[in-house]
């Protein structure tokens, strides 16, 4: 049970209590354990104490906890940067029996104007759980303090986080790489980024920006720009054509194979190979990138912008060789003769299907979402002949679809969605800029037949819908209205409601165990697969995800592939551990009324105007020069804290 818990200004104390007397806070879900076997004690944190274990020395915990705010706290504002040292001093004195309980009052009062008047979260965060414990423990902390007790060796772990960089999949420290844009650090900013995400032009142009969603700033008056950030310092070396040395690192001698020269493949073996490691791709189309290639439009992700990132990556060792299509040209079996280890990073290339009356009698016109994306990004019309378009799906690849089509000389263009507006999962971004271009929406609709004369589409019939029960998405379901049927005309339609994995290279010799989904299954902590050496992540193992998510598996499986060459435990680190337990946790609080006045606005990048731009593939969205990125950047809250565990 938990003894006392302050989290969020909820005050639980089951001190004295049996534990069918006790109470369990409803503001925090503590997690039992860490790592499997290390059980969690005790809880500091930006938003008070939590304990569970009365054998926990919350004295010496807290001077743990006050060496980590002093070692975090950048120093640049006064309160923070020398406060933080003399609380350290304090704490630790009293540890040590050199200074008695009267400083607890020293103590408090320096915590609250450090609390009080430190410029970011650091300081006006970091400060609560001590203030928490002279509050609630102080009569306990007198006892500990006077007895001189010495220090009782506790284990502790504690872990800097912030809403946004929790909410990134790739745990990119962004209030670091933002401040570093804001101070004119823009080679350091990049390096920043990279140690996280070895895409971050293409990411900075295409991410779907989970972080934004939990800035803190929003709570004032809207998100910091961090994708276009992002995009900024990517651009500005490359507009200046700012060359970066490559750092020679030593060999290690082993060999990785990689499969797939998509986000995960690329991003698996860039870490890699900076790690010392000789990594070959095998790719079996004659271009890199996958569906960040194949399935993103020009206008949102210049070709270029991608092949130089992957040009910088080969820079660092990495050898691509494209054409060469596992299990047809060389099976895995002959990898792992060859190789040291293999690692598995293929993509959703594939379209999923309607499942509607006519979808299987080849009529001309009917072209599958990803597949009308592979024409259409090599500027080639599918199917010149007709001018209208029909787009199934709620996507992103359906919103690239009907953008794309304006721009290969399509004249009408429809989306079809079964479910309203809200529940799309599409960018809302991309929803505004297609509604702007011209697309025509048709939300509660769903296609039952496929309209076709001599062998070719030349309607479809759609049905209206509306939403029943939430399904296991926790979006309500959509359920046919009787005899609401109705016709639109069209030349094509294009199923674009969901991808799937071409896993077919994978023989049951390979030992290679697979899902009914036709994914691959690995171990969630390792991402070793079942066969030994053998390691996958990406769209492969979770199924159709956005790119940051195949970015960071590849990262992780490169992290865990390192380990295995060198013959070390593959298991979780503790970053990876703390990023699930500040997730349980939860870091960022929609609730929280964040007492800074709006300033600034959020920048909002310069678009093409949208008549103009639904007829190129000319970039549509402007990126930042450094005077907008650096208003944009001074903006941010530097919204980081710290979390220390006693286990």
């Amino acid at each position: 049970m938990i003894l006392f818990s302050s989290w969020k200004g909820e005050v639980v104390d089951n001190r004295g209590k049996t534990p069918e007397e006790a109470l369990e806070p409803k503001a925090i879900r503590l997690p039992e354990e860490f790592f499997k076997g290390e059980k969690i004690k005790a809880f500091f944190g930006w938003d008070g104490i939590v304990i569970r274990d009365p054998s926990v020395d919350l004295l010496e915990m807290a001077w743990r906890y006050g060496e980590a705010l002093a070692k975090e706290s950048c120093g640049k504002c006064t309160p923070c940067g020398f406060g933080t040292r003399i609380v350290r001093e304090i704490l630790e004195g009293m540890v040590k029996g050199e200074a008695g309980p009267e400083y607890l009052k020293v103590l408090r009062d320096l915590c609250h104007f450090i609390k009080d008047s430190s410029r970011c979260s650091i300081g006006q965060t970091g400060p609560v759980p001590i203030l928490h414990l002279i509050q609630y423990f102080g009569k306990e902390l007198e006892e500990r303090i006077s007895s001189k007790r010495p220090p009782s060796g506790g284990r502790y772990r504690y872990k800097v986080t912030a809403p946004c960089l929790n909410a990134c999949p790739a745990n990119l420290d962004i209030p670091r790489y933002v401040e570093e844009i804001r101070e004119g650090r823009y080679e350091e900013s990049l390096e920043t980024i990279r140690r996280g995400v070895c895409l971050p032009g293409t990411l900075g142009r295409v991410c779907v920006r989970p972080c934004e969603a939990n800035c803190r700033r929003a709570l004032v008056d809207g998100p910091i720009a961090i994708r276009l950030l992002k995009r900024f310092v990517a651009d500005y070396r490359r507009e200046r054509a700012l060359r970066t040395q490559v750092e020679e690192r030593e060999r290690s001698g082993k060999r990785v194979a990689v499969i797939g020269a998509g986000p995960a493949g690329l991003a698996c073996a860039y870490y890699l190979a900076v790690k010392g490691h000789d990594v070959v791709i095998f790719e079996r189309h004659d271009s890199p990138g996958g569906m960040a290639f194949f399935g993103i439009p020009s206008y949102r992700l210049p070709r270029d912008v991608l092949l130089e990132e992957v040009d910088w990556i080969r820079k660092h060792g990495v050898e691509i060789r494209f054409g060469v299509t596992v299990g047809k040209d060389v099976t895995l079996s002959d990898l792992l003769k060859e190789f040291d280890a293999v690692f598995i990073g293929v993509g959703a290339q594939g379209s999923g299907r309607l499942g509607v009356e006519g979808e299987d009698k080849g009529y001309r016109g009917l072209i599958p979402g990803v597949e009308y994306l592979h024409d259409v990004n090599r500027e080639v019309d599918p199917y010149p002949e007709g001018k209208r378009v029909v787009v199934v799906g709620g996507g992103n690849v359906a919103m690239d679809c009907v953008r794309a089509s304006f721009r290969i000389g399509k004249e009408d263009v429809h989306l079809v969605y079964r479910r309203s507006r809200a529940e799309m999962p599409a960018d809302p971004e991309e929803v505004k800029d297609a509604e702007e271009e011209g697309v025509q929406f048709h939300f509660l609709c769903n296609p039952k037949r496929i309209i076709a004369e001599d062998g070719k589409v030349v309607a479809v019939e759609l049905i209206r819908m509306e939403l029943g029960e939430p399904d296991e998405s926790g979006r309500r379901r959509p359920i046919p209205v009787p005899g609401s049927e109705f016709v639109i005309e069209t030349d094509i339609l294009v199923p674009a409601v969901g991808q799937v994995v071409d896993i077919s290279f994978i023989r049951p010799e390979d030992g290679i165990e697979v899902t009914r989904r036709n994914t691959i299954i690995v171990d969630p902590e390792t991402l070793q697969t079942t066969r030994e050496g053998v390691f996958a992540a990406g769209d492969c193992v979770t199924g159709p995800d956005v790119l940051v998510r195949a970015i960071a598996g590849g990262r992780k499986a490169a992290v865990r592939i390192d380990r295995f060459l060198r013959g070390e435990p593959l298991g979780a680190t503790e970053a990876e551990k703390f990023q699930e337990f500040f997730s349980a946790i939860g870091v960022f609080d929609p609730e929280e009324k964040v007492g800074v006045p709006g300033g600034m606005e959020r920048r909002e990048p310069e678009k093409l105007d949208p008549e103009r731009r639904k007829r190129t593939f000319e970039e549509v969205e402007k990126g930042f020069g450094p005077q907008e990125a650096l208003q944009e950047a001074s903006r941010c809250l530097k919204c980081y804290r710290i979390g220390m565990i006693a286990y």
